[in-house]
């Protein structure tokens, strides 16, 4: 799991990662009471920022032999399309339901407060495919768990997943269990 942004702010961090904290608004209690909504729509603003982001992800995939981007709708699709282009990938839509044409495959999954499913089209990957996941956010990591287990039964292989924000511990105990950190666990 390689996260972006965490509110831990260490020594000797990519300058990069300051502007693009300050660069994401918090929106308390949406979409409902308790809820500390990350907003990215500021970050996209700004340019540099936005830039920065893209650049880093870039930095990190491009000698990785990555042949895909899978982006999980509908924030995923804006960094994982850049970062798709900048490494040389095929980018993969992760969408909501019904929102694909064609045969899909599909995942179910719970959120903090509700359920939902991820579709993918059939053969949008190959057998053996390196694909790494990208998204906004990851919170409890239902929605990345469910992206892994959708593209690994269509017989891909999950290098990573990436996120530009990062919360709680949830998400490092989440994927510890289900045995992705050795895929290259860190938070910068």
């Amino acid at each position: 799991m390689f996260v972006l942004e965490n509110g831990a702010k260490k020594k000797g961090e990519d300058p990069r990662l300051q502007a693009i904290s300050q660069a994401i608004r918090v929106v308390p209690h949406f979409p409902k009471q308790g809820i500390m909504f990350q907003d990215i729509t500021t970050l996209l603003l700004d340019h540099s920022a936005f830039k920065d982001v893209v650049d880093i992800f870039v930095d990190r995939y491009r000698d990785m032999d990555i042949s895909v981007v899978a982006g999980v709708e509908a924030r995923g699709f804006i960094f994982g399309s850049s970062i798709a282009l900048g490494i040389g990938a095929k980018f993969v839509p992760l969408c909501k339901p019904g929102k694909l044409p064609g045969e899909v495959i599909s995942e179910k999954y719970v959120l903090e407060y509700g359920t939902d499913c991820l579709e993918m089209h059939v053969g949008a990957v190959q057998h053996n495919e390196r694909v790494i996941i990208i998204d906004d956010l990851v919170a409890t990591g239902g929605t990345l768990s469910a992206a892994i287990i959708l593209l690994e039964r269509a017989d891909a292989e999950v290098v990573e997943c990436a996120c530009v924000i990062g919360l709680s511990d949830l998400k490092s105990k989440f994927f510890t269990k289900n045995n992705k950190t050795d895929k290259g666990t860190q938070q910068t």
